[in-house]
């Protein structure tokens, strides 16, 4: 088929002049970038080190570890764009989703459609079954690679799915009528792959679709080129090399999981242990074990670890690093809490699917102090200064560039922005229409003696209270709530009101043991917010809704707070 492009978009030409100028950085060359294709990347990785590890799989529940150094793995990657290639028909621009789990079977495929050209449509399975459909059929799949468990579902969705072609089943039996058996396959086929036509850095190759909380996702079209320059950016940052050990324990269906711990070590020629899920229970020990030295995390990791209350005082972390935090809301409490107890560092960083992953980092050579600092002594942790080939500002509606603690949005420009949200025209048009990528999230920027700015976010602009005219940042109000003795968790949430249009409230969880009323809390941040600040409705629950990546979802909250549209809160005497 032909190469897939900007022109299947529907876009008018200010748009994708807009887009062009959005993926560009003043100053840098193509020549920096160091592009190729990733069939190139792994004949050289498998020249220079063929038998350094690559790829360590590990499954707790199952009792399951798999090892794979640098030729091991590109032949299983063969294996796979071979049988993708050869027996499903798959070319250069073809596109393939995947209904799978954590596991090395997953990275190879990734690998597998890179190779090819095509690009990889994940899903996170834990989704309902329009939303699945609706990423299938949208990203107009060709073939679907699902876990035998799963197959039910899809088959029961496969004609929402005109361009389904193939479904390659993984770890069964599955045969006839358009299914094929990827073990069986896999038994014939050669570890030796040709590409049929050589990808390029501008080929799609990964669609992540985003969480949002109404309406349809949207779908964000990444380039080779993005799963290349985001990888080199954050090795730079943390010193990631050849010697160096990442663990990934996030989910592989989104870009944290797939740029972070699995590109970013191999673009380094590092290695990475890759855990089928998360658990607290043996983390250090497995860090220890296997000789980790960076972790990357979103906040709510942290907060399972710290109240896990692990000993590590019998094991060797000397050579651990520290972790690396985003994808959500970082109070300072939770951060200094964990730092405090650990004695390691949480590096925050700041990025979105749309530029490709992380877009700036605290820097990690920092001295204590200006890390307390910057982490602390600020309202929130800051999120850092921007990556190599990424530049950052804070702008008006008007797309003007903000000064230093003045409060706009977080725009984005360089070659970590994405190729284009995938047939949403509109969504392009205003995301881009300043020609730097808005984010949406709300933020502010200071300097420091060095001349480097540090760039803080308070909050995503649709999750803003607006109360009375003013903006108030939920993330101020939650830091008071989870600063209070007995507060799991503390979001702070908007709601309609006649008299302010909107007031706050707050959803919090209890720890354990801990006995708080709603009075208890209110007075508790009187005497920290100001009166307008101050959550005048507090809804208790068990659990926080978050995405599959760890983000709270305030807007779900929204509805607990109906009936008090009517009310007048007025400061008590």
């Amino acid at each position: 088929m032909p190469q897939r492009g900007i022109e299947e978009q529907g876009l008018d030409r200010e748009t994708i002049d807009n887009l062009s100028a959005a993926q560009r950085m003043p100053g840098l060359s193509p020549a920096d970038l160091k592009l190729t294709n990733f069939d190139r990347l792994w004949i050289d990785r498998v020249a220079d080190h063929g038998d350094r590890p690559y790829l360590t799989f590990i499954d707790d529940d199952a009792g399951i570890e798999r090892r794979y150094n640098y030729a091991e793995f590109n032949a299983k990657i063969n294996r796979a764009a071979n049988i993708l290639q050869n027996n499903l028909g798959v070319r250069r621009g073809d596109r393939v989703g995947t209904m799978m789990v954590a596991d090395d079977d997953t990275v190879a495929l990734y690998f597998a459609c890179w190779k090819i050209g095509a690009a990889v449509a994940p899903v996170n399975v834990s989704e309902d079954d329009n939303r699945i459909a609706f990423t299938f059929e949208n990203a107009e799949v060709k073939v679907v690679a699902v876990l035998a468990s799963y197959l039910p579902r899809l088959q029961s969705l496969r004609n929402r799915i005109p361009t389904l072609n193939h479904i390659l089943v993984m770890g069964g039996g599955a045969a006839g009528d358009h299914l094929h058996d990827y073990n069986f396959l896999a038994k014939n086929a050669s570890d030796i792959f040709v590409p049929a036509e050589k990808a390029e850095p501008e080929d799609e190759a990964l669609l992540i679709y985003t969480s949002g909380t109404t309406g349809n996702p949207k779908g964000v079209v990444m380039g080779q080129r993005n799963l290349m320059v985001d990888p080199d950016a954050i090795a730079r940052w943390h010193g990631v090399d050849g010697g160096t050990t990442m663990m990934c324990v996030l989910p592989i269906h989104h870009v944290n999981g797939i740029v972070v711990t699995l590109l970013t070590p191999f673009w380094a020629g590092g290695s990475t242990v890759l855990n089928r899920r998360f658990t607290s229970r043996g983390f250090w020990e497995k860090v220890a074990r296997e000789k980790v030295q960076i972790v990357s995390v979103v906040p709510t990791l942290l907060q399972f670890l710290y109240e896990a209350q692990a000993d590590l005082s019998q094991l060797d972390l000397s050579g651990f690093r520290h972790f690396i935090c985003g994808a959500g809301t970082l109070a300072v409490s939770v951060a200094k809490n964990f730092e405090e107890r650990f004695g390691f560092r949480v590096i925050h960083g700041y990025g979105l699917s749309e530029t490709t992953c992380y877009d700036c980092f605290l820097p990690v050579d920092l001295s204590d102090a200006e890390h307390a600092h910057w982490m602390r002594d600020h309202g929130y942790p800051s999120i850092g200064c921007p990556v190599h080939a990424n530049e950052m500002a804070i702008h008006d509606e008007q797309g003007r560039a903000l000064e230093p603690g003045e409060r706009g949005e977080i725009v984005v420009r360089g070659p970590l922005v994405m190729k284009y949200y995938h047939k949403r025209p509109d969504a392009n048009r205003e995301t881009f229409k300043h020609g730097w990528f808005r984010s949406g999230d709300e933020g502010f920027h200071l300097i420091d003696e060095k001349g480097r700015r540090f760039f803080f976010i308070t909050g995503r602009i649709k999750e803003l209270i607006i109360r009375g005219g003013v903006n108030l940042s939920p993330f101020e109000i939650e830091e008071i709530l989870n600063e209070m003795p007995g507060v799991k968790t503390g979001l702070a949430v908007a709601f309609l009101n006649d008299y302010y249009s909107e007031e706050v409230g707050a959803y919090v969880v209890v720890e354990e043991g801990a006995t708080l009323s709603e009075d208890d809390i209110i007075r508790y941040c009187m005497e920290r917010l100001p009166w307008p600040k101050v959550p005048k409705v507090i809804k208790f629950g068990t659990e926080v809704p978050v995405t599959s990546t760890g983000k709270y979802q305030r807007l779900k909250l929204k509805s607990l707070f109906d009936g008090y549209s009517s009310v007048q809160f007025k400061k008590p005497k």
